[in-house]
């Protein structure tokens, strides 16, 4: 599971340091909202073609 936490990259020179998913400027807080919202994991990633299914677990495990 620790592995996927790999997942999460945080640079201070984008999206103002938050937490973001390999690099990209797709924020875990982006991913949290959209759960939130309750959209299912099927949902966002048809909504965000370029995340894959354990960048979604890895977004929900690093919430805790």
């Amino acid at each position: 599971m620790s592995n996927l936490l790999e997942r999460i990259t945080i640079n201070p020179k984008q999206c103002g340091g938050r937490p973001c998913i390999r690099g990209m400027r797709i924020r875990v807080s982006d991913i949290l909202d959209l759960f939130a919202s309750g959209l299912s994991a099927e949902e966002i990633l048809e909504e965000m073609p370029d995340l894959e299914a354990d960048d979604l677990k890895a977004a929900l495990l690093y919430a805790l």
